[in-house]
């Protein structure tokens, strides 16, 4: 007779009454979970201090802290799903981000977890929780699962007090969403010149298919960036899956000579780097030049595979390896860029902008590469890019949005006008970021893995915060 033997468990961790469980998740780079720590636990306090002297709770931890790490961050899947096994599954959880959070770590213990859950973020621009807060959403409603989520500068406005004392009360926070209006196949406006328009671009993209190159996916725990095949099947936009190693490769093979002219390009048309001597704090000459052999690289597996668009996992592995990516997935996502020659000769795609998927997220690889070929076809600017939505603020009666990507965007304007720095240490271990200037976009994002027939639209403009120079 077989005998079963399996690991030990622990009783549940519960909740008693007026009490909630408290969870705190961030990064799998400790440097980052360790700068970001102080501000949790400001948050943490403020938290415990509003739960008890406004509705009489008591939030409790339900991970310890980890005083020999230097934060109290759940940092890997494995941590996540341990401290989910000793919960009872039908208390209430809050889950507190103040820092970027890798949503796997906690995405599927939460997806099987039965009470309620309120995902709550800080609302600042120093570690913005807000951004890690959202993609923690995205990625339980791409797992179809319920959930409230509330953000507050301070914890200490009423319309947090609000929102915090109904979750408590039934386990739900309802949010407006009258600003959004649906538009089917059925609506007027696909009857007019415009919606005629994008018809037939679509159908083009249907008939002859835009094939989307990914090296390596599932960037940063990202799980609401990864899409079924089928359903990227169904809208013409199959995936080329291809593998970071490879890029390592074909970056080798870039000839000193080429990297060089590719540096000297863009400092001819202008463009200023901050170089420095030191690589772990500094952007160095030669960490540039491994981003133009990294661009070149990638122009020529677009001209290879046939791709409409292109994009970089970087986070893991390739972090290890070389510099960041930021600098050639700007670049090549602008049309004024260095014309990229094939090993035969020929330019890749020259004075055309080539979709760059930053963090291979396949949300935004759609409408990126939608919005791409709409607006090439049009002959009108066609760099595209993924954003974060991170901080805002009022300012002269109008709220603006502060929107920041993990990899440079398009400069969309003459190099001359862009301006590279070095990224923190504690995020890259080596590579630069890239300012840009303003002008008016229209965003958009598909909702879960059912990208044929759901997504939202949008329109916003981007300002300058300084009249003579972008911030």
């Amino acid at each position: 007779m077989l005998t079963l033997t399996l690991p030990a468990v622990r009783p549940p961790l519960t909740a008693a009454k007026n009490e909630v469980l408290l969870v705190t998740n961030a990064d799998l780079r400790e440097s980052a979970n360790v700068k970001c720590w102080p501000v949790q636990q400001q948050f943490e306090a403020r938290l415990a201090e509003v739960l008890i002297t406004r509705f009489g709770y008591r939030a409790k931890r339900a991970h310890p802290l980890k005083t020999d790490r230097g934060h109290g961050f759940i940092s890997n899947q494995r941590e996540g799903s341990d401290v989910f096994a000793g919960i009872d599954p039908e208390a209430p959880v809050i889950v507190l981000l103040t820092a970027w959070q890798y949503s796997h770590h906690l995405a599927p213990s939460l997806a099987q977890h039965r009470g309620p859950i309120l995902l709550l973020a800080n609302f600042e621009g120093t570690w913005p929780g807000l951004v890690g807060m959202l993609c923690m959403a995205g990625t339980l409603t791409s797992l179809g699962k319920d959930y409230s989520r509330l953000w507050s500068v301070a914890f200490d406005d009423e319309f947090f007090h609000r929102s915090l004392g109904a979750w408590l009360k039934t386990g739900r926070i309802e949010h407006d969403t009258s600003y959004l209006h649906d538009i089917d196949r059925t609506h007027a406006v696909m009857a007019t010149p415009a919606g005629r328009l994008g018809a037939e671009v679509g159908r083009y993209s249907l008939q002859h298919k835009e094939i989307i190159g990914l090296f390596d996916t599932f960037c940063m725990g990202m799980i609401n960036g990864v899409f079924p095949q089928k359903a990227l099947a169904d809208i013409g936009m199959p995936l080329e899956g291809l593998s970071q190693s490879d890029l390592l490769a074909e970056m080798a093979l870039v000839p000193r000579e080429l990297v060089e002219q590719c540096l000297a390009w863009y400092q001819a048309q202008g463009m200023r780097f901050e170089f420095g001597s030191d690589p772990a704090t500094e952007l160095t000459r030669d960490q540039v030049l491994e981003q133009c052999a990294m661009l070149i690289a990638l122009g020529r597996f677009v001209d290879r595979f046939g791709l409409s668009a292109v994009g970089v996992q970087y986070q893991q592995g390739l972090a290890r390896c070389c510099a960041a990516s930021d600098f050639a997935e700007g670049a090549i996502g602008n049309a004024e860029r260095f014309p990229i020659p094939t090993a035969d000769g020929r330019i890749v795609r020259n004075g055309k902008a080539i979709p760059c998927i930053n963090e291979v997220d396949m949300g935004t690889a759609i409408p990126q590469t939608m919005l791409w070929r709409l607006l090439d076809s049009l002959g009108l600017p066609a760099e595209t890019t993924l954003h974060d939505i991170r901080w805002g603020s009022e300012f002269e009666g109008t709220f603006y949005w502060d929107l920041e990507i993990s990899g440079a965007v398009p400069f969309a304007l003459p190099p001359s006008e862009a301006a590279p720095g070095r990224r923190q240490r504690c995020f890259h271990p080596g590579g630069d970021r890239a300012r840009i200037a303003p002008g008016f976009t229209p965003h958009a994002r598909p909702l879960g893995p059912v990208v044929s027939t759901r997504g939202r639209l949008g329109r916003a403009g981007a300002v300058h915060l300084n009249a003579t120079r972008p911030p």
